[in-house]
């Protein structure tokens, strides 16, 4: 088993880290859901509330505010903005439920892996303590409300 250590994260990412967090926990709900036999579309509607009120704005706020940063022919953005793309698409498809959901459990993580442990690294590294400070400035960081009716994964 690999044995990681805490990743340390600027100030200026632990808004968008804590975010991470809550689509790992999107993850583990799928998850979690498929173990216990749920109804796909119960997990289908939470999914799609979960990308319409928290995902999209996330993915909204690193679009406009930390991509930038490395600017858009970085190789690593071009990553990030395809995994958007796909991520999004996956989302909005309500033909194939178990394959959608199978996926977007998946690629979420893969993405939320990719994210912290090589985009956020490189952001920390190459760009100045100065601009992360600005955006931190430019931030409004609110803990989103996750009060879905239907907790099927308790």
């Amino acid at each position: 088993m690999e044995n990681r250590k805490p990743l340390k994260r600027h100030l200026a990412l632990q808004e968008l880290s804590r975010e991470h967090h809550h689509g790992l926990l999107l993850c583990w709900k799928i998850r979690t859901g498929f173990k216990r036999e749920i109804e796909l579309e119960r997990m289908k509607a939470y999914a799609d509330w979960f990308f319409q009120h928290q995902l999209q704005p996330h993915f909204e706020k690193e679009e406009k505010l930390w991509f930038p940063l490395l600017g858009e022919s970085h190789e690593m953005i071009k990553k990030a903005l395809s995994d958007h793309r796909r991520l999004s698409r996956l989302f909005n498809d309500q033909r194939e439920l178990e394959k959608s959901l199978n996926r977007i459990e998946e690629e979420l993580e893969a993405h939320i892996r990719f994210e912290e442990r090589t985009l956020f690294e490189e952001i920390q590294k190459v760009v100045p303590e100065a601009t992360l400070l600005a955006v931190l400035q430019e931030l409004h960081e609110e803990e989103p409300a996750d009060n879905w009716p239907d907790p099927f994964w308790q």
